[in-house]
């Protein structure tokens, strides 16, 4: 299933994501105006919603959908919007999924404070129904991407991104909430400690590669031969990066991390990193890496008896490592 797409991953709950709608409009109500402003905007530019699909998908291999689930997948992007918001106020981005950013609209002020307020109500809508498995579950995720944010930070600073850094960094930022997607999924369903503990293993691969497939596409072109992301602008240092240096002889990587770390790259810089990172191996030594990864995942999703969900889920992890943005 190469070629699956997100339409037909979210087929089978079509209708849970349209009630999960109904849950998250409610949950984010209020009555202070300027609030109600921004919140209304943010329906607006809703995402994939991937990380809800998830709970969905994970909930239905654990036993089935049920009302927790809703209330699972409602906290989860509760705290995925927040921390959208609040990375935006941090990298000063102007825009969000296409669509004119909270901070560049209402300023910085107004957007962290909608961040917080949004993560103040997914800790609520948690305690208001004595759901304290899923609360905690949602707190040690907030604790892990607060980590890795600073981990990020503290290596960006430093210069001094290693493979290891990096795997700690992407397992705070992006798997924690990946796999607590998958964990609350099985707590709704009522599963078992093993059969979360399985399903939280399953999220956390499947978070790796999906960052490790975002960090690819900086490496990739696009049909005008440019790259298509910002990280190597930016001189973020990513895998594709570690795993060239690793192979470079010391002046070439010595002037690789002089050209990296300039942060006025011209486009022939751009395309002249690309080219050394592909040459010296980066880009198809990451994307092994990747798909290793990925069949970690594959192996904790076998161990469940086969169904459409399974079957449901392994067609997510192929979307995820193949997709093309």
């Amino acid at each position: 299933m190469s070629n699956v797409t997100l339409d037909q991953i979210q087929a089978p709950i079509g209708d849970d994501l349209d009630r999960f709608r109904r849950y998250f409009r409610r949950a984010v109500r209020t009555d202070v105006f300027l609030l109600d402003q921004m919140l209304r905007y943010l329906l607006r530019t809703k995402g994939k919603e991937l990380r809800p699909s998830l709970v969905f998908h994970a909930a239905r291999l654990c036993g089935g959908v049920n009302e927790r689930a809703y209330l699972g997948a409602t906290m989860i992007e509760l705290l995925h919007t927040a921390t959208l918001i609040h990375d935006d106020v941090v990298d000063e981005a102007d825009e969000r999924r296409g669509f004119l950013s909270i901070s560049h609209i209402w300023k910085n002020k107004a957007a962290v404070l909608l961040g917080d307020f949004l993560l103040a109500k997914g800790l609520l809508v948690a305690l208001d129904r004595d759901e304290f498995d899923l609360l905690k579950v949602l707190s040690t995720t907030v604790k892990r991407m607060s980590e890795g944010e600073l981990r990020q930070l503290k290596a960006s600073k430093l210069q001094n991104m290693n493979e290891e850094r990096y795997f700690a960094v992407i397992g705070g930022k992006t798997a924690s909430l990946i796999s607590a997607c998958c964990e609350c999924g099985a707590i709704a369903a009522g599963a078992d400690a093993d059969l979360r503990a399985r399903m939280r293993r399953f999220g956390e691969a499947m978070g790796v590669a999906f960052q490790i497939r975002d960090d690819l596409f900086d490496y990739e072109t696009n049909a005008t031969g440019k790259s298509v992301g910002n990280d190597i602008l930016e001189g973020k240092m990513t895998l594709p990066m570690i795993y060239a240096l690793q192979q470079a002889g010391l002046r070439e990587r010595l002037r690789l991390r002089r050209l990296f770390r300039n942060r006025r790259k011209t486009p022939e810089e751009v395309a002249d990193v690309v080219a050394s990172v592909t040459r010296l191996g980066g880009v198809d030594r990451t994307r092994d890496r990747m798909n290793a990864i990925a069949d970690e995942a594959r192996a904790e999703l076998d161990a469940f008896p086969p169904s459409d969900a399974r079957d449901t889920l392994h067609a997510f992890l192929t979307f995820v490592v193949s997709r093309t943005k």
